[in-house]
């Protein structure tokens, strides 16, 4: 998601406005049932198409001093980097600057959330929102603990992340894909979307097929320079293109095993440069067909 969108609300009514009597009546009820230990019911509370509540924490200490971060997510469908329909709401005791924790955040999130695709669909509503209290009295000040930070919460955030697409609606398959040997990190990132939304390479990793076509084609409209003759394609450990061309039935028969795992990895080298980039995608299924033709918020 953008940087203006990253502690910030877009939303969209349709319909007719809830009546906030109604809100502002139930308000004394539910801020008497808060209790420190009720993470799980808010990550229930959220939940639209998702099956399962998504939570995460991290622990970190300054000084001998710990403090945590602990959030909770949503999100199963319409989800596609930049704007989605997601929602994260990360908490943690450190003491933290204002400006810091932004920081924090928006380059957590271009590491996680922004690396993400279900299904390529996007709505005018997701979120993502972290508050410190200070109340661990645990100082983020320095140069190595604001690291150490960061690496935590980007650690937590992709820990939701791929969360999320393990529960994508009628997700069978996981996919951790990375583009390599690019002429820049842009180009790489470039392609590496135009694989992990295409339809008709999730269709394939649904139905197990080694249709490496798919996966290269996807790459050639892309939009960025690539030379056909020199990629090497990879599922998990297994080579399947080699300088373009396809490495044979044998080839083809190790990686139809791949794929018929719950989670595999998928590497295009382009052997251009030294640019990189990673997605996390998945497969679409007949499931997601059926949850969407029926389904209405």
């Amino acid at each position: 998601m953008p940087e203006d969108q990253v502690l910030a609300a877009s939303t969209g009514v349709i319909g007719a406005p809830f009546p906030i009597e109604k809100v502002e009546a139930a308000m004394p009820a539910l801020v008497g049932q808060l209790d420190e230990n009720g993470v799980t019911d808010l990550a229930r509370a959220i939940m639209t198409t998702d099956t399962r509540p998504k939570m995460a924490a991290r622990e970190g200490s300054v000084d001998n001093v710990s403090y945590r971060i602990v959030a909770v997510a949503k999100g199963a469908g319409m989800i596609r980097p930049d704007m989605a329909t997601m929602l994260c709401f990360v908490c943690t005791d450190a003491d933290i600057s204002v400006t810091d924790l932004k920081t924090a955040l928006n380059r957590a999130v271009d590491g996680s959330f922004n690396r993400i695709t279900i299904d390529g669909d996007t709505s005018t509503n997701d979120t993502v929102i972290l508050m410190a209290s200070g109340a661990s009295g645990s100082r983020i000040a320095s140069d190595t603990d604001k690291e150490t930070f960061q690496r935590l919460l980007g650690d937590l955030l992709m820990d939701l992340a791929r969360q999320m697409v393990k529960d994508g609606e009628g997700v069978t398959k996981v996919v951790d894909l990375t583009v390599r040997g690019a002429r820049s990190p842009d180009d790489a990132r470039t392609i590496a979307d135009t694989i992990a939304h295409s339809p008709l390479v999730k269709t394939a990793f649904f139905g197990e097929d080694a249709n490496w076509g798919r996966i290269i084609g996807a790459a050639g409209r892309a939009g960025v320079f690539l030379d056909p003759d020199r990629l090497d394609l990879y599922f998990d450990d297994v080579q399947m293109v080699e300088d373009g061309t396809g490495c044979g039935l044998d080839a083809e028969e190790k990686v139809t095993r791949v794929l018929k795992k719950p989670e595999f990895s998928v590497t295009l080298d382009l052997n251009l440069g030294e640019g990189t980039a990673t997605m996390l995608t998945c497969d679409f299924s007949l499931d997601y067909v059926k949850i969407n033709a029926d389904y209405r918020s």
